[in-house]
């Protein structure tokens, strides 16, 4: 099956006006049948938070769950754990409702850009997934290193064989702190494409005046999702489900390009939640 979705659910153009926030999972889920949850890239969310997404969203509804910055590297000073171990179980704790009720897709590990190829990182990543022992993971990378042509395939052979799922991106080209599009499966259930848009221009100024409101500012055109249409029938080949996010959401693009893919797709999702009606 295909999946097609946003990341986050908050600041989409397909709310009815005015809806309270605590109101729009449930009305996200009458549009797509999958979400990326990013708060828990900030926080280790609480359980009564992951209980209400999961009843406010139908029994067929997947989330692919953003791993929290401590794990991945992100975090700036220390993480609010006594240690690694503690920070892990209760992220790990956290995932609970998602994996009783079925519908966690799941747990994307994306590394920052400084995050490159070399034996500590390899180890690092080893550690990850023994702490995740029995979850799907998707593993993202920013930093070109690990596709480069001297490792490139070293890198897919090791995904493959310590069980990480392989989210690949669609984004800027824009020097090492990018990764190329690699259409290759490394899990037969499952594979994830994040789709950050081609705003090179942002993508190579961090730190800089806006960075991060127009770094994802991009709007897909049909010539672009026709390509993608053609890469998305590539990757079932070689993989069961397939998760595709659209990230480029600094300009409210997101939404009404995952409706455009679907259409493009040729996709009636059934099981949707009920559309809430805008009566005001």
């Amino acid at each position: 099956m295909i999946y097609i979705g946003v990341t986050g659910w908050g600041d989409h153009d397909i709310y009815p006006k005015g809806m309270a926030s605590r109101d729009k999972l449930k009305e996200y889920a009458a549009h797509f049948p999958a979400v990326e949850v990013d708060a828990s890239f900030y926080a280790v969310q609480p359980a009564r938070n992951v209980e209400k997404w999961v009843n406010d969203t139908p029994a067929d509804f997947r989330f692919v769950v953003k791993a929290y910055q401590g794990m991945t590297g992100h975090q700036r000073g220390e993480i609010p754990f006594s240690s690694k171990e503690e920070m892990f179980e209760a992220f790990k704790e956290s995932l609970a409702p998602y994996r009783e009720s079925g519908k966690l897709a799941m747990v994307l590990f994306q590394f920052p850009p400084w995050f490159d190829c070399r034996k500590e990182n390899v180890a690092y990543l080893r550690y990850c997934r023994e702490k995740m022992t029995g979850y799907p993971v998707a593993l993202e990378f920013r930093n070109q290193s690990w596709f480069s042509s001297n490792f490139r395939s070293q890198t897919l052979t090791f995904m493959e064989a310590e069980e990480w799922i392989h989210s690949i991106c669609d984004e800027p080209q824009a020097g090492e702190e990018s990764v190329p599009t690699v259409l290759k499966a490394t899990d037969k259930e499952k594979t994830l494409v994040r789709m950050h848009g081609r705003n090179t221009a942002a993508w190579m100024k961090p730190g800089g005046k806006n960075w991060r409101e127009v770094r994802y500012l991009y709007r897909y055109n049909q010539e672009e999702l026709l390509e993608w249409k053609e890469n998305i029938l590539k990757l079932q080949k070689q993989s069961k489900d397939i998760y595709v996010l659209f990230n480029n959401n600094s300009g409210g693009d997101a939404a009404g390009n995952a409706k455009d893919f679907i259409q493009l797709m040729d996709i009636e999702y059934k099981g949707l939640a009920a559309k809430q009606l805008d009566l005001f």
